[in-house]
C-alpha cells in the first residue's frame, strides 16, 4: 500500500520526476505524459460521478477508475521492477463484456455522432477523447521500445474508449438523444435534426 505523510518533496523542482523504480525522467517524457493522461481520464470520470447516474454506471466507473490507477502504475514502473503491477488480459475481457451488455439494447448507428446530449453523456465523451490521447501516447512510447509498454495497457485503453462511447450513447436515452453528424451541413445550410 501507499502511505503519503507529506505531499511535497521538492525533488521535482528541477523539472524531473521519479518513476516507481526510482529512475528520474523529465516531466515531459512520453512515459510521464502517458500515465499523466491516464490520470486525466480518471479525473474526468470523477466529474461524471457528480452527476445523477444510476448505481450500475457508478459501479462500472469506480471499477474503471481503480483499473486506471493500475494502468498508471504499470506505465510508471517499467521493466522487471514493475512485474507485480502489470495489467492482466482479464481487465480487457471485463471491458468487452461491459461493452457487449451496454451496446445490446442500442440501435445500430448509421451516422457518426457528435459529442453531447445529456451532461453525463458529454462527460463520457470527454473521458473517451482523453482516453484516446492516453492510448496514442502509450503507443508512441511503445514505438520507442516494444518492451517499454505492457501490450495489455494499450489494449485496455483502446477498449476503454469503446466502452465510454457506448456508455455515452446509453446516457443519451439509450441512443435516442444522440446528436448525429450531418456531413457538409455548413455547406448546404441544412439544419440540425430536431
Amino acid at each position: 500500500m501507499v502511505r503519503l505523510s507529506r505531499i511535497y518533496t521538492r525533488t521535482g523542482d528541477d523539472g524531473s520526476t521519479a518513476l516507481g523504480d526510482g529512475t528520474r525522467l523529465p516531466k515531459h517524457h512520453l512515459r510521464i505524459e502517458a500515465y499523466g493522461t491516464v490520470d486525466e481520464v480518471s479525473s474526468v470520470l470523477g466529474l461524471l460521478l457528480t452527476e445523477e447516474i444510476g448505481p450500475e454506471l457508478v459501479q462500472v466507473v469506480r471499477t474503471v477508475q481503480n483499473d486506471l490507477f493500475d494502468v498508471g502504475s504499470d506505465l510508471a514502473v517499467p521493466g522487471e521492477a514493475g512485474r507485480a503491477v502489470r495489467v492482466p488480459a482479464s481487465y480487457v475481457t471485463r471491458l468487452e463484456e461491459w461493452i457487449d451488455t451496454a451496446n445490446e439494447p442500442l440501435e445500430p448507428l448509421d451516422s457518426f455522432i457528435l459529442p453531447g446530449g445529456t451532461r453525463p453523456a458529454a462527460w463520457l465523451h470527454v473521458a473517451r477523447t482523453v482516453c484516446r490521447r492516453a492510448e496514442r501516447l502509450a503507443c508512441a512510447l511503445a514505438e520507442t521500445d516494444p518492451k517499454a509498454v505492457n501490450p495489455e495497457v494499450i489494449r485496455y485503453l483502446n477498449r476503454l474508449s469503446d466502452l465510454l462511447f457506448v456508455l455515452a450513447r446509453g446516457a443519451n436515452d439509450g441512443g435516442k438523444g444522440d446528436v448525429l453528424w450531418v456531413p457538409g451541413q455548413s455547406k448546404t445550410g441544412e439544419q440540425e435534426p430536431e
